[in-house]
Order: C-alpha cells, then sequence, then structure tokens
C-alpha cells in the first residue's frame, strides 16, 4: 500500500431525499470522498474461530426438513427441530440477525446433511476470524495468520495469502448452517422486514477456543501488526465452569500478545448476560485496543452491564442515533482508556443496516473518516456482489436529520451530501458517522458485519503511544 493510493467512494446518493427512488442522476454528479489508506504493510494475525458456512434460504430448508410455519419463540440454546423452527421465526419477523448452538449433535448433523444436500446450499468461508481475514486477503499485500480449526474443506476455500499453522488443521470440518431470509419474504404469518440470516451449529472446537493457545504461540514468529479476535460468543454452548475456566485463560493468552501490537475484538451474537458481563469486567474489554459490533450486540451490552438504555427491550426499526451514541460513549467513558484507567480500549466500530459510527478516545486513532466510509463501502457493494456502488441496487435507509445524545445536551445534525461522513465530539471521544448505500435485493448477508470491520480496520491508522 502506498500513502498516496486513494479508492473513490461516491456520494451523491445522499442529496436525494429517501422519497425519491431514481438516484442515478444525482449519483452520476456525485462529490466524492477520497479514501486514503494509512500508507503501511501490515501482517494479520487471526484468532480463533473458522469453519465452514453452509448458507441457503431458512424457508427452504424447513421446509426440506417438513416443518411448518409456527409462531416466534426466543431460544437461548436450541435443542430440537421445534426450538430451530420457533427461533427462526421470531428472528425472521424482526428482521435481526442472531446466532444459536444446537445442542443435540446427532439432531445437528441430519439437519446439516439435508442442508448441505439441498441443491440451492453454498459452501463458504465461515467464521469471524476466518471472514475478516479472507476478506483482508485479497489485497496482495498482506498475509494472513489464521488460528482455528480448519478442515479439509476450510483449506480448500481459503485465500492463498492466508497462512494456517500445521497445529491448526483438522480432519474434519466444524459447520454452522446460515439460514437467510429476504426483506418481504414469508413463511405462514411471519415476513420478515429486512434481509438478514439465523445461524445456528454444535461446534465443539470453537467453542473452547481450541486453537488460542497456538495462535498466542505462533505470534512470536509471525511478527503481526494486528491482531483480531473472535469466537468468545461460541462459549455460550459450554457449560459455565467450562466457560469462566476458558475465559480466565483467553484472558492469560491475551495479556501475552506485546502491548505495542494493537489488538481488536469483533463481538458477535450471545444471550448469557452474566457471561458478556464477565467478557466486559474480567478484563477483555481492557486488553483490546478496538471492538466490532452490531445493534443487537450492543444494546445485549448495554443490558448486562445496566449502562445507559438499559430498560429498551429490543430496537424499534432503525436503531436511534443519540441512543446508539450514548451507550458507545459509556462504553469508552467506563470501560475504555482514561487518565486513571489503564485500559487499552480506544476503538469501538458500530454498524447497523442504515449507518456506521467510528468512536474513538482522541488521540489513539487516525483516517478514521476514511475507515467509516470504507465500511460504509463495503457493506453495500458485498451485499449486492458488486465491485463497485450501482445506484440502481441500493437505497438510502438512514435518517437525514438526527440529535447526537439523549442523556446530554444534543447537538441536532442534518446531513449534507457534500459532507458523508459528519464527525462530532464528546468529552475526549470523536464520533464519525456515515449512511449505508442499502442493497435492495441483496445476495448474501452472512459475513457483511465481518467485511465492515476489516475495511475500517484496513483504513486505520493507530498513532504509536
Amino acid at each position: 500500500m502506498s500513502g498516496n493510493s486513494c479508492a473513490v467512494f461516491p456520494f451523491g446518493w445522499l442529496s436525494s431525499p429517501r422519497r425519491v427512488r431514481d438516484v442515478t442522476s444525482l449519483h452520476s454528479r456525485s462529490p466524492e470522498v477520497c479514501l486514503v489508506f494509512p500508507g503501511h504493510l501490515f501482517f494479520l494475525s487471526r484468532s480463533v474461530n473458522a469453519c465452514v458456512d453452509v448458507v441457503l434460504s431458512g424457508v427452504k430448508l424447513l421446509e426440506a426438513l417438513g416443518l411448518e410455519p409456527s409462531d416466534g419463540k426466543n431460544h437461548a440454546v436450541l435443542h430440537s427441530r421445534q426450538d430451530l423452527r420457533e427461533a427462526f421465526a421470531h428472528f425472521m419477523e424482526r428482521g435481526a440477525a442472531a446466532e444459536r448452538f444446537f445442542s443435540d449433535a446427532e439432531a445437528f448433523r441430519d439437519i446439516a446433511r439435508t442442508a448441505s444436500e439441498h441443491p440451492a446450499a453454498q459452501l463458504y468461508v465461515g467464521g469471524n476470524a476466518a471472514l475478516i481475514g479472507q476478506k483482508l486477503a485479497t489485497n496482495p499485500d498482506l498475509k494472513i495468520l489464521l488460528c482455528g480449526p480448519v478442515g479439509p474443506k476450510l483449506h480448500e476455500l481459503l485465500d492463498d495469502n492466508v497462512v494456517v499453522p500445521p497445529e491448526s488443521m483438522q480432519e474434519r470440518d466444524e459447520f454452522h448452517l446460515i439460514l437467510e431470509y429476504q426483506a418481504g419474504e414469508q413463511w405462514g404469518r411471519v415476513r420478515a422486514p429486512a434481509a438478514n440470516r439465523f445461524i445456528f451449529s454444535h461446534d465443539l472446537s470453537n467453542g473452547a477456543l481450541n486453537m488460542l493457545e497456538v495462535f498466542v504461540s505462533s505470534l512470536d514468529e509471525f511478527q503481526p501488526d494486528l491482531v483480531v479476535l473472535s469466537g468468545l460468543h461460541m462459549m455460550e454452548g459450554q457449560s459455565k465452569e467450562m466457560r469462566q475456566r476458558r475465559l480466565m485463560e483467553a484472558v492469560a493468552s491475551i495479556s501475552d500478545i506485546p502491548t505495542d501490537i494493537p489488538i481488536h475484538l469483533e463481538l458477535a451474537s450471545m444471550t448469557d448476560q452474566d457471561f458478556m458481563s464477565n467478557i466486559m469486567h474480567q478484563q477483555v474489554f481492557p486488553l483490546v485496543n478496538s471492538i466490532g459490533l452490531n445493534e443487537q450486540e450492543l444494546l445485549f451490552l448495554t443490558q448486562a452491564a445496566s449502562g445507559p438504555h438499559a430498560s429498551l427491550a429490543s430496537w424499534s426499526g432503525i436503531p436511534d442515533v443519540g441512543v446508539v451514541s450514548d451507550i458507545l460513549f459509556w462504553l469508552l467513558k467506563e470501560h475504555g482508556r482514561t487518565a486513571e484507567r489503564a485500559s487499552d480500549l480506544t476503538r469501538i466500530h458500530f454498524h447497523t443496516l442504515a449507518y456506521h459510527i467510528l468512536a474513538t478516545v482522541d488521540g489513539h486513532w487516525g483516517n478514521q473518516a476514511a475507515a467509516v466510509a470504507a465500511g460504509a463501502r463495503a457493506a453495500g457493494t458485498q451485499a449486492c456482489a458488486t465491485d463497485t456502488i450501482d445506484a440502481t441496487k441500493v437505497f438510502l435507509k438512514a435518517p437525514l436529520e438526527f440529535v447526537t445524545s439523549h442523556t446530554e445536551a444534543p447537538a441536532k445534525i442534518s446531513l449534507n451530501p457534500d459532507e458523508p461522513v459528519v464527525q462530532w465530539h464528546r468529552e475526549g471521544i470523536s464520533f464519525h458517522f456515515t449512511p449505508v448505500l442499502v442493497c435492495k435485493d441483496p445476495v448474501r448477508t452472512v459475513g457483511l458485519g465481518d467485511a465492515i470491520s476489516a475495511e475500517g480496520l484496513f483504513y486505520s491508522e493507530v498513532y504509536p503511544q
């Protein structure tokens, strides 16, 4: 990467009112945001979850399993096909992403066999760790070390720039089932308000973080410039005793990573508030420099720790920007670096369907306007499976006006097409906001959050301390 290379991000769609459907003419005369690389080559190390994703229509799989539509019901853990049917309906009705552990190994194998043999099924690299590594590996200047349970099929799917240590290889792949649905799709009385996916697995290797020690021991030889961790959510399939033990061992291993190597933690869907509280308070958050999450994970965090807006049971439509901003501010103030607290956490990359926000403690990160814009661009192009934003295939869903807080004296912001990345400050914390061009008919929803975080990290610059 060179310091003067530039990727162009067209933003003319911001000048179009939401009711205007044809944004092509505005797009053609749009101003442009130059996304400048920080100007350094880096090696990335990734741990710890990796698998093969079996992606197909959720409705088609449930029909193939002979399951009739039913009322939705949330389940923290899936124990049966009935639980699967109810949980899928619950999240499809809300258009929300979710991930669950399926406890019955034999039942899961039967379902996985039906899914993988379905004519519409597609196999991809899966797991947050492998997905971010695979996304970044498309740049020829990057080398990726992936430490996770890698079976023969996953190894075949990985990019040549992804290095897998021999200790990470195993005889059998771990499979995750990705049940997708489209906006407006119906299953019985359930109608999806937005395109999304429901994920489930019986994954014991990733759940036990089996490759964590292999990962840390590989760092001396690989000498990465950045470490990205994920997979803590997979531990929910373990017993509470096992979870607690492995979490403490994970903390010890993360503590062994040299302090001059920035660490990003990618969160994912969780259901156990006590476990999330342990992750926050038992020294995981203070050991990482950056966190990536979506609206479900952000709300779950504040509920688990009784933070701001914790009484909010769920989001109603597009998450309120002021509410999101308050929770991000609280996370960095309560768990991030301050003059009184020796925490490394200084950056949070929040992404939801309609917009993204990068919140950073001042003085630690640069190029964040480009980083948040790059993440938004990745969301639009990957969902539509296009190399560039095609104005005919996307629409604007973000609010054109919003307030920046509901707990402090707020600023009211109106989006300006000439300045598509909006910035505001609050007590030493900077916020960068940008809308997303939402794909009308997404080709694939799984892995969007990982692609967003990957692009945001790729364009970020860490200031040496």
